[in-house]
């Protein structure tokens, strides 16, 4: 599973600079850019942080999707 989010969608809306944002949810532009990537993902603490600066529930702001598989690779553990 991969987490996904609006954060960029987000910050733009709201016309802050990633490091505007890092600085409100007491954290590095760095971490902000990571997250936006998809190469981070944020504690349940930073995540409703950042939240809370964009006035929304978790759900519309983070969600899990799943990875799709590559079948020729998986071991089916049924068989």
């Amino acid at each position: 599973m991969k987490l996904h989010n609006r954060v960029k969608e987000l910050r733009a809306r709201f016309n802050l600079t990633q490091e505007q944002l890092a600085r409100k949810v007491g954290v590095t532009r760095q971490t902000i850019a990571a997250i936006e990537k998809g190469d981070y993902v944020p504690s349940l603490f930073l995540a409703l942080n950042i939240c809370r600066i964009f006035c929304l529930p978790m759900e519309e702001t983070f969600w899990l999707q799943e990875e799709e598989r590559d079948d020729e690779n998986e071991i089916d553990l049924l068989d």
